[in-house]
């Protein structure tokens, strides 16, 4: 039989595991708590981050429609082109920039209307590809990752019995790119090439002619084999921030008449919103691209988040 002091010493042990479980209980039930608060919190800052990010492009809208009205040229010297300062909102901060897509070059370019590789655009790449010290067989494996059919281009064509081949497979995209990152799935494409190239290349809806208004110096160059790495410096001095004063006159002697009126522009149709808001420790960036119709009227065509 226990006797009456072994008794009570089962009785404690027995009520200091019993207030362990309860302590070990609570604690697990406030740390949950805790992190669903925390959740929450988060889940409501990106939903008010995002919702701020949309009120910005409404804005950058607003200030493209207004652009029109005042000027039918686009150049680096107008408001749209100055980056959006930090602006204080409840527990963070909003900014961001508007970039020119058609100072670019366009990779959808690379196919003309009758779904063919369009030579003339396959030459502007190659160009573009050696004016950044890049291999220039891109543009052909570029041009048959887009193209529909299956016949590898000669000498630098890659079709799906190359990617096939890759660990894992895959196939091309055998249509129009909607993100000039969908490249990174090129043959041989490595991230130093891609880093290289992206300033200047943008994936955009059929084709579109170069702004040299906002064109970077690279695609300037890639523009006519006869304008060299000095020229697209000296057009680009020319140009300055309010663009040039006669196109055809600065491009005189560097590429054809008709190329300079068929390819080139100074007013611009595609646009890209790049806005980043932080809400107390949330931080979104927001990438939107707009298209402004010749009436003034801007959609976005794109949004993404946390991607180009």
């Amino acid at each position: 039989m226990r006797t009456p002091r072994s008794n009570r010493g089962v009785a404690l042990i027995t009520a200091l595991l019993i207030m362990a479980l309860i302590a070990t209980l609570a604690y697990t039930l406030k740390w949950n708590n805790s992190l669903d608060i925390r959740r929450t919190a988060v889940m409501l800052n990106r939903d008010q981050a995002v919702q701020v990010a949309l009120g910005a492009e409404s804005w950058m809208m607003t200030i493209l429609r207004q652009d029109l009205e005042e000027s039918d040229t686009d150049h680096l010297g107008e408001i749209w082109a100055s980056e959006l300062p930090a602006l204080p909102i409840d527990g963070g901060e909003v900014y961001g920039e508007i970039i020119d897509l058609q100072g670019r070059f366009n990779i959808n370019n690379l196919i003309g209307e009758d779904g063919e590789i369009d030579e003339e655009a396959l030459e502007q790449f190659q160009r573009l590809l050696i004016a950044l010290g890049l291999d220039p067989r891109f543009a052909g494996i570029a041009g048959d990752w887009i193209d529909a059919d299956q016949d590898s281009s000669f000498p630098d064509g890659a079709e799906d019995a190359i990617y096939t081949g890759i660990t894992p497979p895959y196939r091309t995209a055998n249509q129009q790119l909607s993100n000039a990152n969908e490249l990174a799935a090129l043959e041989g494409m490595d991230k130093a090439t891609m880093d290289a190239l992206l300033p200047h290349i943008v994936a955009l809806p059929g084709y579109t002619e170069i702004n040299v208004n906002t064109a970077t110096g690279p695609v300037l160059q890639s523009l006519d084999e006869r304008i060299a790495a000095t020229d697209a410096e000296r057009l680009i001095a020319e140009r300055a921030e309010s663009g040039f004063t006669k196109i055809a006159d600065s491009f005189n002697g560097l590429m054809d008449p008709d190329d300079i009126s068929r390819r080139l522009v100074e007013n611009t149709e595609f646009f890209q919103l790049r806005v980043t808001v932080r809400v107390d420790t949330v931080r979104i960036t927001y990438y939107s691209i707009l298209e402004r119709g010749p009436r003034g009227d801007v959609t976005p065509i794109l949004r993404s988040l946390g991607t180009t």
